[in-house]
């Protein structure tokens, strides 16, 4: 018989780790959020702005939740070990891996160093291998593991001035999907999520000539709405869903 069993929302996570990179503010400090308010402990990660992530695990115990946090610079391929083993220190395991944390520098062709390159694809690109390769092991412990990787309107769209930016962005999603083949056989989903123009901290984050001036659906997004398919693809609703690119931009961009 086909199983219509419904899935429920709320604590559908409860007894997961996850870690999440880039969560001191906007979108990153949205899906920390979403993933404790599922039930899930969390990890929330920053380069160096220990106030503001603190303020993120804050947060997350204030609502009654798990969380802790952990510094470091995602440049360095050993700082994803480094995030993984603060993760099974403080809470025993690791489930998920949201990987959101970016630099989004904007540079002409011409002025574009070698060294702006190769940092913008060691945090926004490396980064996400790196960390799935430290977590491999843990993840394979878990019944229901999942690793998203948050990538940019730009990267389909395309941009100008941004070119270290949309190769990055453009090839997690191609990551995710060659990521999926490599984590199926341990029950893990591996997708990558798009946010569009989405209202933050600093304004619009998607300030990178987005395919249309105004989304379909009228405004711009809001951190918590990406988190919110996120929090999806890490539950039980998300375990059918995998090495695929979900888009969310209120229609800016139809890919």
């Amino acid at each position: 018989m086909t199983d219509v069993t419904p899935i429920a929302f709320g604590g559908e996570l409860a007894g997961r780790v996850a870690l999440v990179t880039g969560a001191s503010a906007n979108i990153g400090r949205a899906i920390a959020l979403a993933l404790a308010d599922a039930g899930a402990a969390v990890v929330a990660h920053a380069r160096s702005a220990e106030a503001e992530v603190a303020e993120t695990a804050r947060l997350i115990r204030a609502a009654g939740g798990r969380a802790t946090f952990a510094l470091g610079d995602l440049a360095r391929p050993e700082t994803a070990g480094d995030l993984v083993r603060a993760a099974v220190g403080a809470f025993g395991r690791l489930d998920i891996v949201v990987h959101n944390a970016a630099l989004r520098g904007a540079a002409r062709l011409a002025d574009l160093e070698p060294g702006d390159w190769r940092q913008v694809m060691a945090v926004d690109l490396d980064a996400a291998f790196w960390l799935a390769r430290a977590a491999a092991p843990l993840l394979a412990g878990s019944d229901g593991a999942a690793i998203v990787v948050i990538g940019g309107m730009s990267g389909h769209a395309g941009a100008a001035g941004r070119a270290h930016v949309v190769a990055a962005k453009a090839g997690l999603a191609g990551l995710a999907r060659a990521l999926a083949h490599d984590f199926a056989a341990q029950g893990a989903t591996v997708n990558c999520v798009v946010p569009g123009v989405i209202e933050t901290r600093r304004g619009p984050s998607a300030g990178v000539a987005p395919a249309q001036a105004m989304p379909l659906v009228g405004r711009p997004g809001r951190p918590n709405e990406v988190a919110a398919m996120v929090r999806l693809l890490a539950g039980p609703a998300g375990r059918y869903v995998t090495g695929q690119t979900l888009h969310v931009n209120g229609g800016a961009y139809l890919g």
